[in-house]
């Protein structure tokens, strides 16, 4: 369900995997933050752990657990200030309306759980992005999160009719063994250090195809891409 990539005093840093739902399910079991905080408790490594941002159930990849209540409240604040980088993958199997720039605009709730991208702009959630075609009608997005709502990347690429391949909300027609979006890359600044982390996909079978493979060979550093600007 999940592997510990890093810990320290401040923070431990987690690979989810796809599938697993970040809060507890009743009877379906226990969620990513009740499983990280009861491994580490059983382990005496730490007694507390707090939760500083998540990723949909769907969702792959690196997320954040801070260790105590001074650092929870410095990464609460560096959220907000979007002074957390994060990088994300997805593959998506349409044809978008553009294959790299800005995707910009509210965010609306609409049926059965979903949102829809706005032309309005009063409190926009901003993403920036690249694509590359991988062959079989696919195309690899890196996508940078300038703002933390709900479903947003996943919102985001539908509005560019590049819904995510296995999104069961929206793209319901795709099928295959998991949704692919995953959390790739983080950097921060805490305490005066910088911490950067990088994890490609471990699950996914279009992640592993020769043409995303080499494509992520060339995008180890995802921050020193030349990102469109906001």
């Amino acid at each position: 369900m999940f592997k510990i990539i890093t810990k320290n005093d401040d923070f431990v840093v987690v690979s989810k995997a796809a599938g697993v739902n970040f809060h507890d399910e009743g009877e379906l079991g226990s969620g990513l933050f009740s499983q990280v905080k009861n491994h580490l408790i059983q382990q005496s490594e730490m007694t507390e752990l707090f939760p500083v941002h998540r990723l949909d159930k769907m969702t792959s990849g690196l997320i954040i657990f801070a260790t105590n209540s001074h650092s929870a409240k410095i990464f609460g604040e560096l959220f907000q200030q979007h002074k957390v980088e994060k990088y994300y993958l997805a593959i998506s199997d349409k044809k978008p309306t553009k294959k790299q720039g800005l995707i910009k605009g509210d965010m609306n709730k609409s049926r059965r759980g979903m949102f829809k991208l706005m032309r309005t702009m009063q409190n926009p959630a901003i993403t920036q992005f690249f694509s590359y075609g991988i062959g079989n009608k696919q195309r690899l997005y890196i996508l940078k999160p300038h703002s933390g709502k709900t479903h947003q990347l996943r919102v985001a690429l539908g509005s560019i009719a590049a819904p995510i391949l296995g999104d069961p909300l929206y793209h319901p027609t795709s099928t295959t063994d998991r949704g692919y979006l995953h959390a790739y890359a983080l950097k921060f600044e805490l305490l005066g250090k910088t911490f950067q982390f990088i994890l490609p996909p471990d699950e996914g079978t279009f992640y592993f195809s020769e043409q995303t493979t080499k494509i992520l060979a060339e995008i180890k550093q995802p921050w020193l891409l030349p990102w469109p600007k906001i």
